[in-house]
């Protein structure tokens, strides 16, 4: 009887999926180590450590992601429009989105799945290129959608449609149009806003602007923003999250809109956003005083 109960209680814990960094040898052995952790609470279902598999129609409840927001990124694609709640562990450095320690998954776990814990929705997008009016491919993202100048590295015209209508012609290095979750990511190092991470809005900012009047923009996530560059490089490129999709041949549109779907964070105890920016930026609101004489 007390293997039949077992067995029973076991069935009906959460299916999980396991996921890892594929560029760090250490993962699949932390993956192991973790196990047990994991078993306790969920049952696993699947794992994947080569960021190649389809995981969009894997019947699971949540899915468990080591490594960095690297791993997460890759994670969201792979899960596709069935987006599955993530608990983010991060073994990387930085790790805005995978900020679980290792030392707190059994708690974040437990707490999961008895109910207590809030899954907030981070907005994705999907973009696609489209040539002579016929759309070439489509790829849901989570971060960012830059279009770079590419060799020979001259300078681009890149003009902004919003919604159909032409907004701006940016005179630039490239254009990047981020989420709010990448907002801390390129769109930062670039000099952009930082935006709370649940907004429903775009960053468009252009690279290295040519200009001493340029401004970000934020809008609504509601919109479609369209890239066209009428007289690319021969090196112009169009990156998703990272990864380098195609290049640019004279008038492709490059359309970036919300998608369907978005991405579910398990939100972990005692984890805020101001908190995150705090610890990760080592951001500050007062100026500290030193002991040097005063001027």
């Amino acid at each position: 009887m007390s293997n039949h109960a077992s067995a029973q209680s076991s069935s009906s814990l959460p299916r999980a999926i396991v996921l890892g960094a594929t560029n760090r040898l250490d993962v699949s052995r932390r993956a192991e180590e973790f196990q047990a952790t994991i078993e306790r609470h969920c049952r696993i279902v699947a794992t994947d450590f080569s960021g190649r598999a389809d995981l969009s129609s894997v019947e699971a409840d949540l899915a468990i992601v080591l490594g960095g927001d690297g791993s997460i990124m890759r994670a969201a694609r792979q899960m596709g429009d069935h987006q599955l709640p993530v608990v983010a562990v991060n073994l990387g450095k930085l790790g805005f989105l995978a900020d679980v320690s290792a030392d707190e998954l059994e708690n974040v776990l437990r707490e999961y799945c008895a109910g207590r814990l809030v899954v907030l929705n981070h907005l994705m997008y999907g973009c696609s290129l489209v040539r002579h009016g016929e759309r070439l491919w489509h790829q849901l993202g989570l971060n960012d959608v830059v279009v770079h100048a590419g060799t020979p590295f001259t300078i681009l015209n890149v003009d902004l449609f919003v919604d159909g209508e032409l907004a701006t012609t940016y005179t630039c290095d490239g254009v990047i149009i981020s989420t709010p979750v990448g907002s801390t990511a390129y769109c930062l190092s670039a000099g952009g806003p930082i935006l709370c991470k649940t907004l429903r809005a775009f960053v468009i900012l252009p690279i290295s602007p040519h200009t001493l009047t340029n401004r970000p923009v934020v809008d609504s996530a509601e919109r479609v923003y369209e890239l066209v560059v009428e007289r690319p490089n021969a090196g112009t490129s169009v990156v998703v999250d990272g990864r380098v999709l195609g290049t640019l041949l004279p008038g492709d549109r490059v359309r970036v809109e919300q998608a369907a779907v978005t991405f579910k964070l398990v939100a972990a105890p005692g984890h805020s956003y101001y908190r995150t920016l705090r610890d990760k930026l080592g951001w500050g609101g007062r100026l500290r005083p030193t002991n040097g004489p005063a001027g």
